[in-house]
């Protein structure tokens, strides 16, 4: 038991170690942004049970946490999936690949839109006020 326990802790800080040098960048907000517009698991579409973040692609293909390489996947589908290549696993496990990519494509182009324009009233808010004639 101790074994299994210490191989857990071993590989569990070297994923700390593999994320953290990744690059990551993925904030809780983005997070609940990703979780609004999937509303379940990106996979195989159930919602009962909490949600995990699970890279596209994943870190130890050098992915990274990022609002468009993260979906949400119920822990099933996350740990079946694991590290693999994602359509290839969604092939196996007969799920609806093209349904899947087209859905990703599409929220995370609305995601990447919504930041835009954010981006954007940001940047006109910060411009100074134009003198007005007297």
């Amino acid at each position: 038991m101790a074994v299994r326990q210490t191989r857990r802790a071993r590989a569990q800080r070297r994923r700390v170690k593999r994320v953290a040098a990744s690059g990551s960048d993925l904030t809780e907000a983005q997070w609940r942004r990703i979780l609004d517009a999937w509303a379940a698991c990106a996979y195989c579409g159930g919602d009962g049970a909490a949600l995990q973040r699970d890279c596209v692609l994943p870190i130890s293909r050098g992915g990274r946490y990022t609002i468009d390489n993260v979906v949400p996947a119920c822990r099933s589908c996350n740990a079946s999936k694991s590290n693999g290549e994602v359509t290839s696993w969604m092939r196996r496990r007969r799920l609806d690949e093209p349904a899947f990519l087209l859905r990703w494509r599409q929220i995370v182009r609305e995601l990447a839109a919504e930041d835009a324009e954010a981006a954007a009233a940001a940047d006109a808010a910060a411009l100074p006020a134009e003198p007005t004639a007297p």
